[in-house]
């Protein structure tokens, strides 16, 4: 579904010139995070990118606190009352903002889910769509990559940073990570031990959780985040003296910051979401069914892996907000 909604965008896109635009067309796009998460500026350049093609009259909604569903709720609120041709939004509580969002389509505005969705899908939520990443897939994914780098023998240790317990995106990337460690721990007939921690969504705040755990558990052999908060604990250990890779660190999102511990050494596996796409193409379904008729579709916007022999190539693309 991916590459046949990705086409059609792109068709239509080419010959834009013989198609109207959708006239007076108004997008909100309501988050769970702050305007300072770097990894949401990311979002926020494909939307505004996508809303400059289609001419479209577009607001994003950010919280005052990072991750306060409250503030999001009462954003979607307002939001409803405007009467927009369409709501955006990432559903990171499975019962919160079901009502609201039922209410939004009764009154016949398109609902697309972003980033992430109702644990039940279309089946816990009214919203119509979803793009973004399957999170326990992901998290699997990233304990897979890992595992290459874990010694070959002793036991081995292992720290699972839930950023923000609670939510939907978090504790599945946390869950994902486990499901791996349980597989190849049987598999393997390997000493494998794990342990999660409330690691928080700040760099600051995860360097002092974390980096306490580390000094306090010195033989940890790896630490991953389901965020990108995993960068401020590879400054910890730099400053530390630890060399890179005596504890294994990976996580999500191209981050500067994440990018930067990977060129580093601290950081050895990291798992991109494509967050423009998930700004850009809401845009263009929404763009689509009012021009065309066309409904929205989901969109798994993937779950890539890259290390730090693709950091260069990446830092630049990062750096614009494109990865």
């Amino acid at each position: 579904m991916k590459l046949k909604v990705t086409a059609l965008v792109a068709a239509l896109m080419t010959t834009a010139s013989g198609m109207a635009m959708a006239d007076g067309l108004k997008i909100a796009f309501a988050v769970h995070s702050s305007a300072s998460n770097t990894f949401w500026q990311a979002v926020k350049k494909g939307y505004d990118d996508a809303c400059g093609k289609v001419a479209a009259d577009c607001q994003m909604l950010f919280t005052q606190t990072e991750g306060s569903v409250p503030e999001q709720l009462a954003n979607i609120e307002a939001a409803v009352a405007q009467k927009p041709d369409a709501i955006l939004t990432s559903i990171v509580d499975n019962a919160a903002l079901d009502e609201v969002i039922q209410r939004a389509r009764d009154a016949g505005i398109i609902v697309i889910g972003v980033n992430v969705d109702d644990l039940e899908g279309a089946a816990g939520n009214a919203r119509q769509a979803f793009v973004g990443q399957g999170f326990l897939a992901a998290g699997y994914s990233l304990g897979k990559a890992q595992s290459a780098n874990f010694p070959a023998e002793g036991p081995i240790k292992v720290l699972v940073g839930i950023s923000a317990p609670g939510q939907n995106w978090s504790e599945q990337r946390g869950q994902g990570v486990i499901n791996f460690l349980e597989e190849y721990k049987a598999s393997s007939g390997r000493d494998i031990s794990w342990e999660k921690i409330d690691s928080g969504t700040d760099l600051a705040v995860t360097s002092d959780r974390v980096g306490a755990k580390l000094a306090a558990n010195p033989d940890t052999t790896a630490y991953f985040d389901t965020g990108f908060w995993h960068a401020g604990v590879a400054r910890v250990l730099a400053d530390r003296g630890d060399a890179p890779g005596k504890v294994l660190l990976g996580g999500f999102d191209l981050v500067p910051e994440a990018v930067e511990q990977m060129k580093a050494g601290y950081i050895q596996v990291e798992v991109d979401q494509q967050p423009y796409m998930q700004g850009f193409m809401p845009v263009m379904m929404v763009y689509l069914n009012k021009t065309v008729g066309l409904s929205p579709a989901n969109v798994d916007t993937g779950q890539g892996i890259v290390t730090p022999a693709d950091a260069d190539a990446i830092m630049e693309l990062s750096a614009q907000g494109l990865r």
